[in-house]
């Protein structure tokens, strides 16, 4: 389940993923800017990274993920 931004306020979802690793509870002052990979990789979906148990997780902005067509199709099934 997920909570994305629309223009009617948030709505949330349910995602269908191919496997699940783990689910964490991160902390704000965990969180860390997203660093510039170079100029060949993308980053407008990486929300930030966060440092946790000696590791380095990569934080997915959701609001970022869908298409604005998607996110208006989900607007008018809410």
């Amino acid at each position: 389940m997920v909570e994305i931004k629309c223009h009617a306020g948030i709505v949330q979802i349910g995602i269908v993923v191919d496997a699940v690793s783990e689910v964490l509870n991160v902390k704000g002052e965990d969180v860390e800017e997203t660093p510039a990979f170079g100029a060949k990789l993308n980053t407008d979906y990486i929300l930030g990274m966060a440092k946790m148990e000696g590791g380095v997780k990569i934080l997915l902005d959701i609001d970022r993920v869908l298409s604005s067509e998607e996110v208006a199709n989900l607007e008018k099934a809410a």
